[in-house]
This record gives C-alpha cells, structure tokens and sequence, in this order.
C-alpha cells in the first residue's frame, strides 16, 4: 500500500499525493472543500455550502467534529472528572489521531492548564492548578 496524505489514499484515487493536493487545493478555492491545518497535517472536507446543496446540514458539523477550544475543554473536564488523563484516552474522548492528542495535551501543558507526569511506560496528564495548590 503506498504513503497515506491525512485521509489520502492514493491507491483509491490512483493520484500521486501531490497531484491529490493540488486537486484539493483548487476545490478548496472553489468553496466546494473546506481545508483545516497546514502542511502536512492539513486535512479536507466538503465546505457546509457543499453539504447545504446537498440538503445534509447537520453532516457537515458531524463531520467537522470539535473545535480545538472544545476538545480543550472537553479534555479538562475529563482531568476535573477523574483526576488525570492519558494521550490514548484523550484521543478517544476527542476522536482524534494519538498525534493530534499529543500536540491537544502539549497545547494545554503550555497553557498550564495541566502538568504532565512521566512514568515508566508513558505518561499521563494532571490538572496543574490542583499543583500549585499543594505547593502553597
């Protein structure tokens, strides 16, 4: 199977993957294709005007999953919930790739919102704020 371009399999499309991107870059001009990111983690889905024509409105929310301040927020609340969460976990709450879950968490450790703690095996992340409170 060749190299996969986020979603792009140009064994279906039979299109190398820079071709696929040019395509989708024009279609993406055309406001038939709504692009998210940059580079190599840009991603592509039918604009909501595309869905609209089509009469499946509530596909293109669907579809365009989280906001990164959702996903932020719904991360924190897990951490509220149950006191700590792990990359794997943080890509299934959020349906995201372990990739994306990765830079979430790197996003929220900057912010200092939560404190990552290395164990043996991994890591898992905290609340910083319940941190700083024990340190008082």
């Amino acid at each position: 199977m060749e190299r996969t371009a986020r979603g792009i399999d140009t064994t279906v499309i039979q299109k190398p993957i820079a071709e696929a991107r040019s395509i989708l870059e024009r279609l993406t001009e055309s406001g038939i294709v709504d692009a998210r990111g940059e580079g190599k983690n840009r991603s592509y889905q039918f604009s909501a005007h595309t869905y609209k024509r089509l009469g499946e409105e509530a596909a293109y929310v669907r579809q365009r999953g989280f906001e990164p301040v959702q996903a932020e927020q719904m991360v924190h609340q897990y951490v509220k919930a149950y006191g700590k969460i792990t990359r794997k976990q943080a890509a299934e709450l959020c349906k995201i790739s372990s990739t994306q879950a990765r830079d979430l968490l790197s996003r929220l450790v900057k912010k200092g919102i939560l404190e990552m703690h290395v164990i043996k095996k991994g890591a898992y992340y905290a609340d910083a704020s319940k941190n700083m409170d024990e340190s008082k």
